[in-house]
């Protein structure tokens, strides 16, 4: 006798993109996702816009995403939201949205870390591809964090390092702006560096205790130089472009992969996995790959539609809460900032 499977739908609002999906256990049966574009006139997101926005787009992404999986919200088996960590007014709309679906419902509510989730997306079902295996190392880097984890089971995770000041998606869009590309600017630098000389120019890179990351003197390093090569040509930039895009993202690269192999040093893993944003840039996961077929690491890297900010990642770890029976209720409430 099979079992009855289980429906979920699942929101993510923690930033400025209002997500929403709809999961049969681990197979995603749809994935909907409304970006904000009002921030690029801002050159960064603007927590009051991203809240309104959030607000106007809703109920036209939750009920796009049940049109789409052909399943109506009577046969859900529960609500999953981004508890946190995010901007408090975009967790808000999607919680309260959340809190008061699964009330009208009468159906279980289960609360997401939005890290956790960036890991979890690995288990995605996506036509047979291979899951990493207990444990594994993951090293999650987004636009708001860069760490390493241990992932030893579906809720048993453990920071090994993480960055002391500036997430390396922060670096990769404060140097976009420094060289004047519009935001958001990792994937600019990516594209561009696709094309440059990565040795061409040298940057520092920051010293962090253990398995610790720092990129905020980084980040002052490059503007200090592109001060001083544009006072003495005006347009360095412009004709330096590929170049120094390849350079910075050489350098952040590097950083990161140093604590990325001493932490599977240390630990004797040989399961790697990356996720968030900063997951889609590719001359991250190339690295990653020539790095695992050098060490014998088995490496995991997700579709590009999971690194970035999208409700099937709250979907899947929500659909491990639900085997676990591990649900909430109304008074759940969500946090700007939510410790691992």
């Amino acid at each position: 006798m099979s079992q009855k499977p289980v429906y979920i739908l699942a929101i993510e609002s923690s930033c400025d993109d209002t997500a929403s999906a709809v999961l049969e256990n681990d197979k995603v049966l749809s994935n909907v996702v409304a970006n904000q574009l009002i921030h690029q006139e801002y050159g960064g997101v603007v927590p009051e816009l991203a809240s309104r926005a959030h607000q106007q787009n809703i109920v036209p992404v939750v009920d796009a995403a049940l049109r789409q999986s052909g399943i109506s919200k009577d046969q859900l088996s529960a609500i999953a939201f981004t508890q946190g960590p995010g901007l408090m007014g975009s967790l808000l709309v999607g919680g309260s949205f959340a809190k008061s679906l699964a009330l009208a419902l009468n159906i279980p509510l289960i609360s997401v870390h939005h890290m956790h989730a960036h890991i979890l997306a690995h288990f995605i079902d996506e036509n047979g591809q291979d899951k990493p295996e207990f444990p594994f190392l993951a090293l999650t880097v987004s636009g708001g964090h860069t760490q390493i984890v241990r992932v030893d089971g579906f809720s048993d995770m453990t920071v090994l390092g993480e960055t002391t000041d500036d997430a390396v998606g922060e670096a990769f869009d404060k140097t976009a702006k420094i060289l004047g590309l519009p935001y958001p600017g990792g994937p600019l630098i990516d594209k561009f560096a696709q094309s440059g000389d990565k040795f061409k120019f040298t940057f520092p890179k920051p010293k962090a205790p253990d398995l610790n990351f720092s990129f905020s003197g980084l980040k002052t390093a490059i503007l200090y130089f592109v001060q001083k090569q544009v006072a003495a040509d005006a347009d360095f930039v412009e004709n330096n472009m590929a170049d120094i895009c390849a350079s910075v993202q050489h350098t952040i690269i590097e950083i990161l992969m140093e604590k990325l192999i001493l932490a599977a040093s240390q630990s004797g893993i040989k399961q790697i996995a990356i996720g968030g944003g900063v997951a889609a840039n590719s001359g991250l996961r190339q690295r990653l790959m020539d790095e695992g077929a050098k060490k014998g690491w088995k490496v995991f890297i997700p579709k590009f539609s999971y690194t970035t900010d999208n409700a099937a990642m709250i979907g899947i770890t929500a659909y491990y809460k639900f085997l676990e029976n591990t649900f909430e209720d109304a008074s759940v409430v969500s946090k700007a900032r939510y410790s691992f």
